[in-house]
């Protein structure tokens, strides 16, 4: 895994990532820097971890009569600007000038469409299934490179898509650790500082 990520301003792309080209996506309003990180949770089928269910419904090529559950989410088009599968793995599916499909029905401190000016990161997981270790190492990493090149993010403008959503949605749930990833956070700061 590598120890440095880095943000292109001018494509919006990170390096390194796999990059994987997401439809569901358009443009931000013209005000609307990236002001906000919204963390969330996926698995397809929910639970289960390491296929390309994932990939596939964020390009809309996901077959729906695979399983049972894709009934319920038949015809859904959402992306996100980031998903760190459980072995650390980073793609992007959205460039971070875009205006990304994640958030839904939200609202931050009074502002509504999160959606406008977020960030989307997705975390293979589950609610109830402890995140894997290696998402730890990979998510504090990126989240510095983002606060770096967006300068309105802070760690206070990290949420759940629960505080956005709530009631309506509650990954990543339980299961995510918030002071493993502020320790990360602190770690990886003070790491990244001593080396300079």
């Amino acid at each position: 895994m590598p120890d440095e990520f880095d943000i292109d301003l001018d494509s919006g792309l990170i390096r390194p990532a796999r990059q994987v080209s997401s439809g569901n996506c358009d443009a931000r309003p013209d005000d609307a820097a990236p002001q906000l990180i919204v963390l969330h949770g996926i698995s397809l089928p929910p639970g289960v971890f390491g296929g390309d269910e994932i990939e596939a419904l964020f390009t809309n090529s996901l077959d729906w009569d695979a399983h049972a559950f894709f009934d319920e989410i038949r015809g859904l088009e959402v992306s996100a600007h980031l998903l760190v599968r459980r072995d650390g793995e980073l793609l992007q599916f959205v460039s971070f000038g875009q205006r990304a499909w994640h958030a839904g029905e939200s609202c931050y401190r009074g502002r509504t469409c999160c959606n406008d000016f977020s960030i989307g990161i997705e975390l293979e997981g589950d609610d109830e299934i402890a995140y894997d270790d290696r998402q730890y190492d990979v998510l504090p990493r990126v989240l510095q490179a983002l606060m770096t090149a967006y300068p309105l993010i802070s760690t206070r403008e990290i949420v759940a898509h629960s505080d956005i959503a709530p009631g309506r949605k509650t990954d990543p749930g339980p299961a995510f650790d918030w002071l493993r990833l502020y320790d990360g956070l602190i770690t990886y700061k003070t790491d990244s500082t001593t080396k300079t």
